[in-house]
């Protein structure tokens, strides 16, 4: 039972959280007679990023684990904008003008991010992609955030 600080201490009142059932309130007795006196903080070791010249740290780091996580590669050629009254006015023939110019370099994007510009080539009647630029890791974490 718990007293209602405004009462008077002769008019107990009984709350929800006072009228535990007896094995509650047995089980609560119990976790205050083994809980420690002082309570200590948990330790945890600091996360340090590897320095760039630090040669030994980057050894520590094990890419073996993400190295089987598949990830979507596209190239992107040009994007444009059209509303669907002329979306749907397209057929066989149609030509959809780019926001590109002719030989600029494609966009290489991973999941939809930003990681290289290259050019088409064929390569044993396959069409493939020649990098010519590849964005710095550092840039890519960069827009990351």
């Amino acid at each position: 039972m718990v007293e209602n600080p405004g009462d008077s201490k002769d008019q107990p009142f009984v709350d929800g959280r006072a009228s535990a059932l007896p094995e509650q309130q047995d089980a609560a007795k119990k976790m205050a007679e083994h809980a420690p006196d002082s309570i200590e903080k948990a330790g945890f070791k600091a996360l340090n990023m590897p320095d760039k010249n630090d040669e030994t740290r980057r050894e520590d780091i094990n890419l073996d684990v993400i190295l089987d996580v598949p990830v979507t590669v596209s190239m992107e050629i040009g994007r444009t904008k059209i509303n669907i009254r002329n979306l749907l006015q397209l057929n066989q023939g149609s030509v959809v003008e780019l926001d590109r110019l002719a030989g600029e370099p494609m966009d290489v994007l991973v999941n939809g991010m930003l990681i290289a510009h290259g050019e088409v080539v064929v390569v044993n009647e396959k069409f493939g992609i020649r990098l010519t630029d590849v964005i710095s890791p550092a840039e890519r974490v960069r827009k990351l955030r």
